[in-house]
């Protein structure tokens, strides 16, 4: 499967936006490597790999501070682990390296993560002149005329953005498989899922090309990708981070967007610098009480955790759960139990939980909307073979969506966020397994041979039947790497506090991976 940046090739260099693919090899013939070796000014000594992937983000830009390694050095190791893996994950969708060479050159921000290589997630966020596919035949030449303030906040942060990772069509589908890119493999075992619609940004860190990378969460995003991909993953409350200057929300608010990374404080750190409300927006998360980093250090104290085994929905008892993800979950609430937590089966009573259904309004309108607005770009009708078929069948859903539907699903949202802060009055956070299985097989969850739509959409709440309850409420949530199946697969669990408290999380997670640890664990890749 060609990756769009051969595709559309002259397009993207009239931008600049140079694409490099084949290796080292072609990397030195485009004369990147010696740029890369001349702005370090230490002879191309570079950094070795177990040292680069040894360090978190802030790890890594400590050194660069230093004076122990450079930007350039720290551009080139990324790059040449992306060239080494890619052609068995095939999880960066869109490069940009001599951009990224260009922005070293000049100087990057010395902010908590200067020098640090980054990519972005391939879906919907904005960097002026590279291209944002979305995962989708109909946005394969899309090519941003502005930033995101998002897009600003990384590269003031001193992130070295040199690409994108790879996204099911629109962040449809909770595994990351697109007609346009092809699939993308999970480092654990080639022949699963990495998750969605994160999944190329979770393969990577996980495999050790980036230690963090952007991410977004409109159903489980983040939290999916995470737990199948061994990482930690936190989805922030809704109105935490930007999604400007052009989207104001996503899905009316179900979506939000952050980061997967290997270490807790890494997440901590960048929501510190992406997460201050942006001019004119009328939507923002309570305002910490101290910066996010400062929580990683603290104690939480006894939190009163409710642990919640099974989905609220489904049949009576709830929908069963594969017993690895159930032993995960078991085993995170005795650790949390053995560090001092008060732990109690209460799965929460929502007496609005019907209207849950309401809410699949916002999304199908919300995905016609992006698509009606590329058409009108392109000044053309959709064509046959614009959109994969179940994104099509959600696309015409959408256009049948009234304003009263979205009032509705709108009055959904603020019932079920009431009806969980008020169960949230007894209990600090809420203990769940982030997936109903370990990661699925590639196929299962693809969207291009969707035939029985309700086939598919068992397939996909079998998977993930506890994620979206979270985005509907707004509420952060966590995915955090505690177990490993038999097979070795990664199985994270879930843990949600109430809306704008990522604080208790991240005092709770820091908590955990001293506990725990699981950065020493790599992938067989």
């Amino acid at each position: 499967m060609p990756k769009v940046s051969d595709l559309t090739r002259r397009q993207t260099l009239r931008l600049g936006a140079t694409t490099l693919a084949g290796g080292l090899a072609s990397l030195a013939c485009t004369g990147l490597a010696p740029r890369l070796h001349a702005a370090s000014g230490r002879s191309g000594r570079g950094i070795a790999f177990d040292d680069y992937v040894a360090h978190d983000g802030l790890g890594l830009a400590a050194l660069v501070r230093k004076g122990e390694v450079t930007a350039s050095e720290l551009l080139e190791a990324a790059v040449s682990r992306m060239e080494a893996v890619e052609p068995k994950l095939n999880a960066v969708s869109v490069r940009f390296v001599e951009r990224a060479v260009q922005s070293v050159e000049r100087g990057v921000a010395p902010g908590p993560f200067q020098g640090v290589p980054f990519l972005f997630k391939d879906l919907h966020l904005e960097l002026k002149g590279t291209l944002t596919t979305n995962g989708s035949r109909l946005f394969r030449d899309h090519l941003a005329t502005h930033d995101s303030t998002l897009s600003r906040r990384y590269e003031e942060a001193g992130l070295v953005v040199f690409g994108k990772s790879a996204t099911p069509e629109l962040g449809m589908s909770g595994s990351t498989e697109s007609v346009l890119h092809g699939p993308t493999h999970n480092p654990w075992n080639l022949g699963r899922t990495p998750g969605g619609s994160s999944g190329g940004a979770a393969a990577c860190v996980s495999a050790g090309v980036v230690p963090l990378a952007n991410a977004s969460d409109g159903g489980g995003s983040i939290r999916i990708p995470a737990s199948c991909c061994g990482l930690f993953g936190l989805k922030p409350s809704r109105g935490r981070t930007p999604l400007g200057p052009v989207r104001g929300e996503g899905w009316s608010g179900l979506s939000h967007i952050h980061a997967v990374t290997r270490s807790v404080r890494d997440s901590a750190a960048l929501l510190d610098a992406t997460s201050e409300p942006e001019p004119g927006s009328t939507l923002f998360a309570p305002r910490p009480e101290r910066p996010f980093l400062e929580e990683v250090d603290r104690a939480p104290g006894t939190l009163r955790i409710a642990l919640m085994r099974r989905p609220l929905d489904g049949h009576e008892g709830g929908q069963e759960i594969h017993p690895e993800c159930s032993q995960a979950v078991d085993d995170a609430a005795m650790l949390a139990e053995s560090l001092g937590h008060i732990v109690e089966e209460a799965p929460p009573r929502l007496p609005s939980l019907a209207a849950l259904n309401d809410t699949n309004a916002a999304v199908s309108a919300g995905l016609a909307d992006t698509i009606d607005k590329r058409l009108a770009q392109l000044g053309r009708p959709l064509r046959d073979d614009d959109l994969e078929p179940f994104t099509r069948l959600l696309y015409e859903e959408g256009l049948g969506v009234d304003a009263r539907q979205l009032i509705e699903a709108r009055r959904a949202f603020y019932r079920l966020g009431l009806e969980m802060a008020e169960f949230q009055q007894r209990y600090d956070v809420i203990l769940c397994p982030t997936l109903g299985t370990p990661p699925v097989e590639l196929g299962l969850l693809t969207l291009k041979d969707v035939k029985d739509v309700q086939a598919y959409a068992t397939h996909a709440v079998r998977f993930s039947p506890f994620a979206y309850l979270f985005n509907v409420t707004g509420q952060p949530s966590m995915s955090v790497p505690l177990h490993w199946s038999s097979e070795g697969l990664p199985i994270g669990t879930m843990w949600t506090g109430r809306y704008g408290d990522e604080a208790t999380l991240f005092r709770l997670a820091a908590q955990l991976e001293k506990a725990r640890p699981w950065s020493d664990r790599r992938p067989p890749i």
